[in-house]
C-alpha cells in the first residue's frame, strides 16, 4: 500500500477546436508540476471511426451514459509523444497514461520508448493500459478487435521482458524470440509501473495478477468502489494471487460553483469517502483555467485541501 493517497490530475490532450493552443497545455502540465501535485495522465485514441455511439455500450468496452469527447475529427495527441514533451520541463511530477491501448503499438517499439521516457524522465513514467472500446482503431492497425485482450496481454509480456531481461527471451503464439538485448532498461526496478484498466471480471483479475497490483476502474466500478474493490480483490485471489497490496485509482471531478470558478473544498469532499472506501490515487478531471497563472493558483489550492483531507 502507499504511504499516503496520491494525486492525480487528468490533462486534456484533446480538443474540437481545429486550432488548439497546445503550449497553454504544457504550461497547465508545468503548473500542475509547481504545485505538487503528484500525477499528470493523458488518454489516448490513434484514430477514430464514425460510430462514437459505441463509447456508451458495455458490450464492447464501452460505459454506459458515457460520451465520447471530441467529433471524430477531434484533434488528439499522441500521449507518449506529449508525455515525453513534458517530461523535458518538468522536474518531479510522474507522467502517466490513463488509458493507452497499448495493442495498437508493436510491443517491443513500445517497449523501447517506454523505457526511453522512463530514462530521460528520471523514472517517472507510469503506464495505465486498457483495451478500449472501438473497432476501427484495431481495424485500423490491422488487428482483430475480437482478440484485444490476448493482445495486451502479448503486448504487455513483451514489454516486460525487454525491461527486465538483460538476454531476453520469448516465446507465445503470436512470438518468439531469444538472445534478444534492448537498452537502456527503465531507471524503476522491475520495469515500468503498469496500471490495468477495467471492470470486475474474471480477465482483468488475471491481468492485475500477472502484471502489477494497480487497478483503474472502469464502468460500473467507478462509482461502486466500496462493492467494486472487495470484489476485485476476490477475484485476484481466485487467480491464486495475493490482492493486499492491491492500488486503486478513484475519480473526483473539479467542480465549479455558481459564478462558474473551480470550487477546490467541494471538489475534495468526496475524497475521504473515496479513500475509505478503499482508493489509493485520486484523478481529478475537468477543465482548469487556460491561463497558466490562473491554472496554478488553482492547483496549489487543490494540493492544499486534498492533503488536508488525506493526512
Amino acid at each position: 500500500m502507499t504511504d499516503r493517497p496520491k494525486l492525480t490530475v487528468y490533462l486534456r490532450n484533446f480538443s474540437d477546436d481545429p486550432n488548439p493552443d497546445w503550449n497553454a497545455t504544457l504550461d497547465t502540465a508545468r503548473a500542475m508540476d509547481a504545485a505538487g501535485v503528484d500525477r499528470v495522465v493523458v488518454s489516448d485514441h490513434v484514430v477514430f471511426g464514425e460510430n462514437l455511439d459505441a463509447y456508451a455500450d458495455p458490450a464492447v468496452g464501452g460505459t454506459t451514459g458515457g460520451r465520447q469527447p471530441t467529433g471524430p475529427d477531434g484533434q488528439w495527441l499522441e500521449p507518449l509523444v506529449l508525455l515525453t514533451a513534458i517530461a523535458t520541463t518538468t522536474t518531479r511530477i510522474r507522467l502517466g497514461t490513463s488509458v493507452l491501448l497499448a495493442a495498437l503499438r508493436r510491443p517491443a517499439v513500445l517497449a523501447k520508448q517506454l523505457a526511453s521516457m522512463d530514462v530521460l524522465s528520471g523514472g517517472r513514467i507510469d503506464l495505465g493500459v486498457g483495451i478500449g472500446w472501438q473497432r476501427e482503431e484495431y481495424q485500423a492497425a490491422g488487428l482483430p478487435f475480437e482478440r484485444r485482450g490476448r493482445l495486451l496481454d502479448h503486448t504487455l509480456e513483451v514489454c516486460q521482458t525487454l525491461w527486465t531481461q538483460q538476454r531476453g527471451t520469448y516465446s507465445s503464439e503470436e512470438l518468439s524470440f531469444e538472445g534478444i538485448h534492448q537498452m537502456p532498461k527503465p531507471l524503476q526496478s522491475n520495469g515500468i509501473p503498469i496500471w490495468v484498466s477495467g471492470t470486475v471480471n474474471p480477465a482483468v483479475a488475471r491481468r492485475l495478477s500477472r502484471f502489477g497490483m494497480r487497478w483503474i476502474p472502469w464502468g460500473p466500478a467507478i462509482t461502486d468502489l466500496n462493492g467494486a474493490i472487495p470484489a476485485m480483490k476476490r477475484a485476484i485471489a481466485d487467480t491464486g494471487a495475493d490482492p493486499a497490496d492491491l492500488q486503486v485509482q478513484g475519480s473526483a471531478g473539479l467542480l465549479r460553483g455558481s459564478d462558474r470558478r473551480i470550487d477546490v473544498h467541494a471538489s475534495v469532499a468526496v475524497v475521504p469517502r473515496i479513500v475509505a472506501d478503499g482508493a489509493t490515487d485520486i484523478r481529478f478531471s475537468g477543465t482548469l483555467p487556460s491561463d497558466p497563472g490562473q491554472a496554478h493558483e488553482v492547483l496549489t489550492e487543490l494540493v492544499s485541501a486534498f492533503r488536508k483531507v488525506t493526512d
